[in-house]
């Protein structure tokens, strides 16, 4: 048998081991990509929803967010308010402590003139009785 011949038959021999070594390795890579597409599909399919709901989610932040912004506001406004209402107070209790003074003082001079006139209608009493 010529050279060509035994270089043929190994050739053969060798290509034969080598598509019995890829017929397993070729079907493992199919049931591998079977399996890659499938997780692909479901990953889509659950994953698509959950996307849906986080994008209402942040719509519905936006919504609160843009409500508390809008009540910031508001609350400043009430905070000033309040703030001037407190002014407003502390400058009414001033002026009930000056009418309180006011009253005190004028208390003492209606004694005062109380005790007086009686002193000087009972002098005059006396004066008159006495004459």
């Amino acid at each position: 048998m010529p050279l060509s011949g035994i270089a043929l038959i190994i050739i053969a021999v060798a290509l034969c081991i080598l598509v019995l070594v890829l017929i397993p390795t070729v079907l493992e890579i199919r049931r591998t990509a079977k399996s890659v597409g499938e997780l692909a599909e479901m990953v889509q399919c659950e994953l698509k929803p959950t996307l849906q709901e986080l994008t209402g989610v942040l719509a519905e932040l936006k919504i609160v967010g843009g409500g508390l912004a809008e009540h910031t506001g508001d609350v400043k406004h009430f905070m000033s308010a309040l703030g001037e209402a407190g002014i407003n107070l502390s400058m009414v209790n001033r002026s009930v402590g000056v009418v309180a003074g006011i009253l005190n003082t004028t208390s003492v001079w209606a004694t005062g003139t109380k005790v007086a006139a009686k002193y000087m209608f009972e002098r005059y009493l006396k004066k008159r009785g006495g004459m």
